[in-house]
């Protein structure tokens, strides 16, 4: 689904955001992506909605060099990508509906099929009673769950989510990093960019690290069974953190 082929990104500063970046990152797969700040973990976030351009090297998304796509094609790139930000990024005058609606709206959808996708999505995040609320009416989690209903209502085939948990409590974001998992579950393949190693590590899925623009660390972490039910996962959340085991 990704991959990166010693991709280097200088800023104007003469700051490196990557340098000589290689990874991959198969499809179907729950990557988190670690790394302090300046690590580059936003680099390749913006870079893969091409938002930015690589100095040098090869990005490949479902196996196209997206440094083809013309300017004119990146709103049609987009929209098979799903993101969430840690800011939420939602629309304060509209409802919960409107906001989800508006990215099928954006996307060329009819009313017929927005009103079909808009009810199960907002099922399957948990915010069917939510739906006539605005985002000063909700709580953090909830705001939360309307953006990634919003980024997986076209059910995209990748999901970025950049620190989806960076201002939530902890019980927040084992449900939200519970909802991501589940979504996963339908093939969507997702890459999720973070700073919190304790949650990455009782999550037991893969981790890319990050430092000063390079990948220092690749590695499949802990046991964990792909039909792990959600109820499972989140049981398995909220225990005491064990030590990590590596595949």
């Amino acid at each position: 689904m990704i991959e990166f082929r010693a991709v280097t990104k200088k800023y104007g500063t003469g700051a490196f955001g990557l340098d000589e970046a290689t990874f991959s990152v198969d499809r179907g797969d729950f990557v988190f992506m670690i790394g302090s700040t300046g690590s580059g973990k936003s680099t390749v976030m913006r870079l893969l909605i091409k938002e930015l351009e690589p100095t040098e090297g090869t990005i490949l998304v479902a196996g196209r060099d997206i440094s083809s796509i013309k300017r004119r094609q990146v709103p049609f790139y987009r929209r098979n990508i799903g993101v969430v930000f840690q800011d939420f990024k939602l629309l304060p005058n509209r409802t919960v509906y409107d906001n989800v609606a508006y990215a099928l709206q954006v996307t060329g959808h009819s009313r017929k099929e927005i009103r079909a996708k808009v009810p199960d999505i907002l099922r399957l995040t948990g915010l069917s009673t939510k739906l006539h609320n605005y985002p000063d009416q909700l709580s953090g989690g909830e705001q939360q769950r309307v953006s990634i209903a919003r980024a997986f209502v076209n059910h995209p085939p990748l999901l970025l989510a950049d620190e989806p948990t960076g201002n939530l409590d902890p019980e927040t974001s084992i449900d939200i990093m519970r909802l991501l998992y589940r979504i996963n579950r339908t093939g969507t393949t997702v890459l999720v960019a973070t700073h919190d190693h304790a949650m990455v590590d009782k999550m037991r899925r893969r981790v890319l690290e990050l430092s000063r623009g390079r990948v220092v660390r690749d590695e499949a972490t802990g046991l964990y069974t792909r039909d792990e039910s959600t109820r499972e996962f989140a049981q398995r959340l909220r225990s005491p953190a064990e030590a990590p085991q590596i595949l």
